[in-house]
């Protein structure tokens, strides 16, 4: 008598998700993926060191609360490691050379590198976003633009930690990754 073919072995329904693999990643690993979200230090140690986070929405939720609290130092330690958005294949040289332009002058104003969270624009809207914020931005004096700069890099850091432990359907970060750490 023959036997029918032996039945797979058991498994479970459950797939670990992005989130659940930060919760159990060891200390090291965790600040790394964070510092990648926002380059400050204590942020990111304070945010490692509440893990387990129940869902995506509560570890949100600890990073502004977190972020909110940022002096000065940290925020030009998040600020040193950030970097221009990559420009959308196929843009303009025209816009190339206006963003440049307009980079320059904000620098030259501010002392650091122009900021902005994606939100919900599309990519292709990016030139235009990354423009007029930059134009609208240069006229706040630099006690309000520190405000707004600490208000973009908490929405940089939403966006980033979302799309990293957010799962499937997410964006890709490539055009607003922070500069690679030394």
């Amino acid at each position: 008598m023959t036997r029918g073919p032996t039945l797979p072995a058991h498994r479970s329904p459950y797939l670990p998700t992005p989130l659940d693999a930060f919760n159990l990643a060891p200390a090291d690993e965790a600040r790394a993926l964070l510092t990648r979200c926002l380059g400050s230090g204590r942020w990111a140690d304070r945010l490692a060191e509440h893990r387990p986070y129940p869902d995506l929405g509560a570890l949100l939720a600890a990073a502004d609360e977190a972020a909110y609290d940022l002096s000065r130092a940290e925020l030009a330690e998040a600020l040193a490691g950030e970097s221009l958005p990559r420009l959308p294949q196929g843009t303009y040289s025209a816009a190339h050379t206006a963003l440049d332009a307009a980079h320059a002058a904000y620098e030259a104003r501010f002392g650091h590198v122009f900021v902005i969270s994606p939100g919900d624009a599309p990519p292709e809207e990016l030139p235009d976003r990354v423009l007029e914020g930059i134009r609208s931005r240069l006229t706040n004096d630099p006690d309000d633009e520190r405000v707004v700069v600490a208000e973009e890099l908490r929405g940089l850091a939403r966006y980033r930690l979302a799309v990293h432990l957010g799962g499937s359907g997410c964006r890709t970060t490539s055009d607003y990754a922070p500069r690679p750490r030394a």
